[in-house]
């Protein structure tokens, strides 16, 4: 398994780094410093495995992570000294999440459990499987005090928020920080389908299309919610509705 070690503390690189040295099955790679670079580490080098920090001067390892192209994308182990990303963690379906100072035990378990996904990945599946492990298949969202699993083929579709998107069931709706294009990166876009840059939209949840004025789209949905259709969007979605009639 190829490591790519990601911190702009070098000192947090080489204890990394000599943590990974008792896993045979292990080879460092490479590091990086900042996520600008990492980027370009990860093109070039092609990492199975990525150990990445959150919070870097020029760019959040989050971000990152979110905006890594699915097709060849390495899996992620984020590593930080804070507790407060780990739903964001696993909404761009990170491997793991490891506080810092990192204990061995911890590192093992997250290293057994990558080499796991990575070969789940790699055994012969249809085409269709595969296709569908590319994507993420449920969010953790914060609920109260606690957090609860939301599967993706639960939502009926999603709107923006500033900051967060909104994800609408037939039970009850979630905020999540998250953003749209990251959304766009992770989800499976047959499924749930951006209709506009505000939203995303179950077509099977679709009850009429209404047209209040010229050159414009709104989707009626079965609870009743009325989601317009951006321009730039409305041939795809008019496409989509035709190939599904």
């Amino acid at each position: 398994m190829k490591v790519l070690i990601v911190d702009d503390e070098p000192l947090a690189i080489d204890r990394l780094a000599d943590l990974l040295r008792n896993f045979e099955e292990v080879e460092v790679i490479g590091s990086s410093t900042n996520a600008a670079r990492a980027l370009d580490d990860i093109a070039a080098l092609k990492p199975d495995l990525v150990l990445l920090d959150i919070q870097m001067p020029g760019g959040s390892g989050m971000a990152l992570a979110a905006d890594l192209p699915p097709e060849g994308r390495p899996e992620i182990i984020f590593v930080t000294a804070f507790e407060n990303f780990a739903a964001d963690a696993f909404a761009v379906d990170a491997a793991d999440y490891l506080l810092k100072p990192v204990r061995f035990d911890r590192l093992r378990q997250a290293i057994t459990r990558t080499k796991r996904r990575i070969d789940l990945c790699h055994s012969a599946t249809p085409a269709g499987d595969q296709d569908d492990a590319r994507y993420v298949q449920e969010f953790w969202v914060a609920a109260g005090s606690s957090q609860i699993r939301v599967g993706v083929d639960q939502i009926d579709w999603i709107e923006a928020a500033k900051d967060y998107v909104i994800f609408h069931t037939s039970m009850r709706s979630f905020l999540h920080r998250i953003s749209m294009n990251a959304l766009e990166a992770s989800i499976d876009t047959r499924k749930l389908m951006r209709v506009h840059r505000s939203a995303f939209v179950r077509l099977s949840q679709i009850e009429r299309l209404d047209r209040p004025a010229r050159g414009v789209l709104n989707l009626v949905l079965r609870d009743g919610a009325i989601v317009q259709v951006g321009p730039s969007y409305v041939k795809a979605v008019q496409e989509q509705l035709a190939l599904r009639s």
